[in-house]
């Protein structure tokens, strides 16, 4: 029946629960990626080792995509939709085990499950260095900015950084923006891109395969990350590795990730945002150390080997009697 409402996480759980009656337990530990299903809690109740993870709370999806209804049918059924979080809400509290991605996201989830900030561990994700790294012999291509986005949704703050494209168009009018994702023609996105007159200066592309992304970070004058909101911002982590200039906002995560090795701007503000995009597009030598120093962050503070250490320990704990 079609209702609206999502129940793949409910329904993932009990598919889980009744595997293991069927099964027993034939694992050291569980990781559960966010499900916060009762069927997952089940296996801690049963004493097998639970760790969970919790990225962002999604009450921040509902409330910004509330905002962009513009009437009543749109928010009942985005309500619809998120009605799993009322699932969440009383499952999270009961978990044990609790980790996610940032300190940023660790507040948030404190606040949206009413839980002590205190019972939730922080393991940084980690970015390939190897894989995700500066293509030397690639030359930049003039005054063209590049963002990732793998949904096209308000959160993901595609209109403030057209708005910001066209002021910027005003003083650079050869600057063009290549985007990383896919389209809604019907969504926000297309229609202020229309409203704006951007058609010729902006591009979108999918299904990238990974090297094919990477030479698109190689290939930019910088990155840009306009998100309104996100629990870690693996753009902006990525852009750092491939050592590309970034401008970033400042939402949820992405001033903790990005630190010192881009320039931000409060999210939302399309004016500060054009403002730092201008400031490196006439500066190159400081797109140069920006690129040198988000590659060295990338380097120091998120590799998967000091990820996967803190994890282990995570793993340990739960382990524990």
């Amino acid at each position: 029946m079609l209702t609206g409402g999502f129940p793949e996480p409910y329904t993932f759980g009990q598919r889980l629960k009744a595997y293991f009656l069927e099964h027993g337990n034939p694992y050291d530990v569980v990781h559960d990626n966010q499900t916060l299903a009762p069927g997952v809690l089940a296996l801690q109740r049963w004493g097998v080792p639970l760790v969970t993870t919790i990225h962002h709370p999604i009450q921040r999806d509902l409330a910004l995509a509330l905002d962009q209804q513009r009437d009543w049918k749109g928010r009942l059924l985005v309500r619809r939709w998120h009605h799993f979080l009322r699932m969440q809400e009383r499952v999270v509290p009961q978990l044990k085990h609790l980790v996610t991605v940032s300190a940023a996201s660790r507040d948030a989830i404190a606040e949206a499950f009413r839980i002590p900030a205190g019972r939730i561990k922080v393991v940084h994700n980690g970015v390939d260095s190897t894989r995700w790294a500066p293509l030397p012999e690639v030359p930049r291509a003039p005054a063209t900015l590049l963002t990732v986005a793998s949904a096209d949704q308000p959160l993901k703050g595609l209109t403030v950084l057209l708005e910001a494209l066209a002021t910027l168009r005003k003083s650079h009018p050869t600057v063009t923006l290549r985007v990383i994702g896919k389209l809604n023609p019907d969504g926000p996105t297309g229609a202020r891109l229309q409203a704006l007159g951007l058609g010729e200066a902006v591009t979108f592309e999918a299904g990238l395969s990974e090297a094919a992304l990477r030479q698109r970070y190689a290939e930019a004058t910088l990155a840009v990350v306009p998100s309104l909101y996100e629990g870690f911002g693996f753009p902006a982590a990525e852009a750092m590795a491939c050592g590309t200039p970034l401008v970033s906002s400042t939402g949820g995560a992405l001033g903790e990730v990005v630190g010192d090795a881009g320039l931000t701007v409060p999210p939302g503000d399309s004016a500060a945002l054009a403002h730092a995009i201008d400031q490196l597009l006439q500066a190159p030598e400081l797109r140069l150390g920006l690129g040198a120093r988000g590659r060295s962050r990338a380097l120091e503070q998120f590799s998967w080997a000091r990820a996967g250490a803190a994890m282990v320990q995570c793993y340990q704990e739960a382990r524990s009697p």
